[in-house]
């Protein structure tokens, strides 16, 4: 699985170019057909069509789906909608007042929190460091009251402070978007494991370093050239 940038139109054109790169190996990704159609259900009860791209590596073959950012690994919610639900949780409501938030079923909404509580820890961790690597001096991340407010704090302020670092050029990129595109979709995945930290070509030994940041970044720039 591979996140990319929403547009189409944008995926198209980085596959033409060769600039999406292989997660298990330096080689390039080329088209390669089409997922299975789903809908995704959005904000206010709007729905879109999403028929993911697929894509073949140019060196060792292997086949990967391109997951918008504005969509999360087998979940029927988008992005906007399920992080809504977890900054209503991080400011101390209920599942209950936090499914009528998102109008969607309270059984739905228990799982999506009860998902990210699991993990909060490891989460909030992983964009502390992402903040550290985007920003050479972040402001401080105080405790937020509970494990859930402070991982959500933590993906909040590394997204502001990718937004920073290129303004003009990454604008409008949520804070549920980039906790997408870090987890390779799968941020409540089932069988979530830490693994994806040190196995992703994303992380040098577990970290994101500067060649790290910039070709995660560069697979959701809505602009042509490459961020430096």
């Amino acid at each position: 699985m591979v996140t990319v940038d929403g547009d189409a139109c944008v995926v198209e054109r980085r596959l033409a170019a060769g600039r999406l790169r292989c997660p298990g190996c330096p080689g390039r990704l080329a088209g390669w057909g089409h997922a299975r159609p789903r809908v995704i259900r959005g904000e206010h009860g709007i729905g879109w069509r999403l028929r993911p791209r697929r894509s073949r590596c140019a060196g060792c073959g292997v086949t990967h789906v391109l997951l918008p950012v504005s969509c999360l690994l087998r979940r029927a919610d988008g992005v906007a909608v399920i992080w809504a639900a977890l900054a209503g949780k991080a400011a101390g409501l209920g599942h209950r007042p936090v499914a009528r938030l998102v109008g969607r079923p309270e059984s739905t909404v228990r799982d999506w929190l009860a998902r990210f509580a699991s993990r909060a820890e490891l989460i909030r961790g992983v964009f502390t460091v992402w903040l550290c690597a985007l920003d050479a001096d972040p402001p401080p991340l105080p405790p937020a009251g509970s494990a859930v407010a402070d991982a959500v704090a933590a993906v909040t302020a590394a997204a502001a402070a990718a937004g920073r670092r290129w303004a003009g050029r990454l604008a409008g990129l949520s804070p549920g978007e980039l906790a997408s595109s870090v987890s390779a979709g799968a941020l409540l995945a089932p069988g979530f494991t830490t693994e994806w930290i040190s196995t992703s070509p994303f992380w040098a030994g577990g970290l994101p370093g500067r060649e790290g940041v910039r070709s995660k970044i560069n697979s959701l720039l809505p602009c042509s050239g490459d961020c430096r």
